[in-house]
């Protein structure tokens, strides 16, 4: 036996101390997947189970906490260091809050340009995706790595297996890295096409995420009719999509208003609490927070200044049983008083709009006028803002307003409402110049 001095034999337990905090704090953030003994799939953390009540967004992360949030998604590891407006990053968000994050790593899209066929570019990528886990693996509050979002394309394609072929050498790069915490990928809709693919060629794949709107709450008995037995969350869940509704002559998709949105948020975060099929371990409402697709209020959860719009609280109720101490108001369908949306530039038209608050609190009215917007994308992709028209409103009286028809052209009538006390809503009317 080799005899230390007393001081290398400090040195040695203090070398020693550092390696079990390493492994204690490794192991303290380790999340896994368990089925209970009613065989319904959990994820647990730190030994405890956690149904995912989240939020796709990152700012405001305060006011999610509050309301009752415990998870955040993001789409890119880039997103994690960002700054928001009082100069921190979302890391320390995450760790003033203590709510977990889902830790999005960017795959990329052949419709951007990528090719899966091209070595040295997929060669990047799996070095970029390697760094990613290796930078993020031990912060204390994640949860999962969401590996790609809607990167797959046309099932039954030979471009479509070369993508799932290549999320499996992703995946399992990813759990070589970090055993601790699980890995989901995200796609557009619960496909059967693309859910067979992933069956058959991504057998890594841990937790199957899923970006739903109209059909969200259905996904759970789609997936158990498919065969598919591993969990699943709603990665993505929201209003009607602007794919899913009706459309005006001129080919104007038909937003729905506020609360009409509120309903399809409550309907999705509700089945997931439910989860009568055993597979969903949760949701990720989207968007905490606002932006520009299709029209600048179609996703949002909550307006620029921060006010939270009537699908926090649907979410709310559903985490909870419970609506939040304020409600955010409540606007019904706007229309030119039985006119048609169609007129001569010039017309004048009235609109009235009917509003109330369930806490009785009194409202502002903000009235403005857009373009229809002409830069609409795929997948989310960032749009430009169409012009706005402030002169087309000319006249305004709280919940009255007299627009006036711009030159030749698709428009939007958009209405804001406002408590005052943090809560608001939104409405907008499709209308034409000829």
């Amino acid at each position: 036996m080799i005899r230390l001095s007393n001081v290398k034999q400090g040195i040695l337990c203090l070398s020693m101390a550092k390696i079990l905090m390493v492994n204690a704090f490794t192991q303290e953030t380790q999340v896994v997947l368990r089925q209970n003994p009613e065989g319904a799939w959990e994820l647990v953390k730190d030994g405890k189970p956690v149904r995912i009540l989240g939020v796709g967004g990152f700012k405001n992360l305060s006011l999610a906490k509050e309301l009752g949030a415990n998870s955040v998604r993001t789409w890119d590891t880039e997103q994690l260091t960002q700054k928001n407006d009082h100069g921190k990053t979302l890391l320390t968000e995450l760790e003033d809050t203590g709510i977990t994050l889902c830790a999005g790593i960017w795959v990329e899209h052949e419709r951007h340009g990528f090719s899966y066929l091209d070595p040295e570019k997929i060669q990047r990528q799996r070095e970029r995706v390697r760094q990613a886990v290796r930078k993020y693996r031990n912060h204390p509050n994640l949860l999962m790595w969401g590996l790609g979002n809607e990167m797959e394309i046309f099932p039954g394609q030979p471009e479509a297996l070369r993508v799932w072929r290549e999320m499996e050498e992703l995946a399992r790069i990813v759990k070589t890295e970090d055993p601790g915490h699980p890995v989901m990928t995200v796609i557009a809709g619960a496909d059967e096409r693309k859910i067979l693919e992933i069956m058959k060629y991504y057998p890594s794949i841990d937790i199957l995420g899923i970006n739903a709107y109209g059909g969200a709450s259905g996904t759970g008995v789609k997936l158990q009719a498919l065969g598919w037995k591993k969990p699943f969350l709603l990665a993505e869940f929201g209003p009607l999509g602007h794919w899913e509704v009706p459309k005006t002559t001129w080919g104007a998709p038909i937003e729905p208003t506020g609360n009409e949105k509120a309903v399809q948020y409550y309907v999705a975060m509700q089945s997931c609490m439910e989860n009568k099929e055993g597979l969903c371990l949760g949701g990720y409402a989207f968007f905490w927070g606002n932006k520009q697709e299709t029209t600048p209020t179609w996703y949002g959860m909550l307006l620029p200044g921060g006010e939270k719009l009537p699908s926090v609280d649907a979410v709310v109720k559903a985490w909870t049983g419970k609506w939040p101490q304020n409600r955010s108001p409540k606007v019904e369908p706007l229309s030119f008083d039985g006119k048609s949306n169609q007129a001569r530039a010039g017309t004048k038209r009235r609109v009235r709009a009917v509003a109330s608050d369930p806490d009785q609190d009194d409202l502002q009215y903000e009235w403005g006028v857009m373009a229809e917007s002409r830069d609409i994308r795929h997948g989310g992709d960032e749009e430009n803002a169409p012009a706005s028209f402030p002169d087309a409103v000319q006249k305004v009286s709280g919940p009255d307003c007299i627009l006036i028809f711009p030159p030749k052209g698709a428009y939007r009538l958009f209405l804001t409402v406002r408590d005052g006390k943090g809560g608001a809503s939104t409405a907008n009317l499709p209308f034409f110049s000829e």
